[in-house]
């Protein structure tokens, strides 16, 4: 069957009262741009409390289903059939010919569910239900009607034209990108950042990303896999502008001046400082980071009180109480996993030290920064200044 229509269906955008006009204006523009690299035309128009997408003409089906599933402020999508109202005995036609197209000998229990939004329409809704569904066993005598517990739902939806679907696929939730703010993500080429940077790009909110490298100890291919990442997550969180700092210099500096088993969470620090720089001047008004409790050296509550310090923005760490296995299962789910397991190191690895504090001390790690002052603002003000900033889409 030639579906040219599909249903969107909005959780929370439906609660926002009277802005919930903003929120949906949103969600349309976000469809309107995940529909723009697939093959075919479409219109995206909202009526009533529903929006709606139609092909013009022919179009990739799969494609355009895959699109819409990565819009967040999505929770279903309903492939519909739309035709005209011609009357009663014409739309009851019309539904035994699309269960037979879906199933052409059923055996399942249905439920029809009508819903008249045009109110001059001559029958109300209970009384479609029971006619339509007193003809649905006469045609198929095996289907037998079960309200509770339906393996089979009709959904039949009277308006200026009839919409009549049964399916409604998964869609990811969460509110159109763009109506929370923008924050900055911290993004390493690990498993845990670009799922933090989804979670929170999930929740309306527009990312930028920063990413430290450090040539030579790091390689073009660990910077690449960083730009992979960002590529993959802006599927669902629209182009991203990565800031690639420079972080050699800083971190050598460090590593001659700090004791070695303070030197990842001093690195940290100046990361966190540089990031909300950046995110000042992006306009951002966070920063988000995938760190999680206990994981690693640098991620236990004292080591994260003692990195948070530095900064005054509020940081989003939305995966903080998930352990490996969950961040994964998220990874997988979208997409990034493989990319994050390519065995390229990151900046942090490769001067991470053999006995890393686990416990630090606030003070103790202000007193180990103050051997930097001579020359750590200058060379702060160069790595920002001297950044690389790739779009990524």
């Amino acid at each position: 069957m030639a579906l040219k229509a599909f249903l969107i269906k909005y959780g929370e955008i439906g609660i926002k009262g009277k802005n919930r006009y903003l929120f949906e204006d949103a969600l349309l523009s976000q469809i309107r741009f995940a529909l723009r690299d697939v093959e075919g035309k479409f219109s995206v128009s909202k009526e009533q409390g529903r929006i709606y997408v139609e092909a013009q003409g022919e179009y990739d089906y799969e494609e355009t289903i895959a699109a819409l599933k990565r819009v967040f402020g999505i929770v279903g999508i309903c492939p519909v059939l739309q035709i005209e109202d011609k009357g009663f005995e014409d739309l009851a036609e019309q539904i035994l010919d699309y269960i037979r197209q879906i199933d052409p000998d059923p055996a399942r229990t249905f439920k029809v569910h009508a819903r008249r939004a045009r109110k001059n329409y001559p029958m109300d809704s209970m009384t479609i239900n029971c006619e339509l569904g007193e003809r649905i066993l006469r045609e198929f005598p095996k289907m037998r009607v079960d309200v509770h517990q339906p393996q089979f739902n009709l959904y039949v939806e009277i308006r200026k034209q009839i919409h009549i679907y049964s399916e409604t696929i998964p869609g990811c939730g969460g509110m159109p990108v763009g109506t929370n703010g923008k924050a900055m993500l911290l993004l390493s080429g690990g498993i845990d950042s670009p799922v933090a940077g989804w979670m929170v790009a999930k929740r309306g909110v527009q990312i930028e990303a920063t990413y430290f490298h450090a040539p030579p100890y790091t390689s073009e291919r660990a910077k690449q896999k960083v730009v992979d990442l960002a590529v993959l997550v802006a599927r669902y969180a629209g182009p991203i502008r990565l800031h690639i700092v420079n972080f050699t210099d800083i971190q050598l500096y460090i590593y001659d001046q700090c004791p070695h088993e303070e030197l990842t969470i001093i690195m940290r620090r100046y990361m966190m400082r540089i990031a909300e720089r950046i995110a000042k001047e992006s306009n951002a008004l966070g920063l988000i980071t995938g760190e999680s409790i206990g994981q690693v050296a640098s991620q236990t509550i004292q080591s994260l009180y003692a990195t948070n310090e530095v900064c005054k923005m509020p940081v989003f760490r939305p995966v903080i109480g998930f352990d490996k296995l969950e961040i994964i299962e998220i990874a997988k789910k979208i997409q990034t996993y493989e990319t994050s397991i390519q065995p390229f190191e990151d900046c942090c690895t490769i001067f991470v030290a053999k006995h890393p504090v686990t416990k630090p001390s606030l003070k103790v790690i202000q007193r180990s920064e103050e051997k930097l002052q001579e020359k750590i603002e200058a060379m702060v003000d160069l790595a920002v200044s001297g950044r690389e900033i790739v779009v990524c889409k």
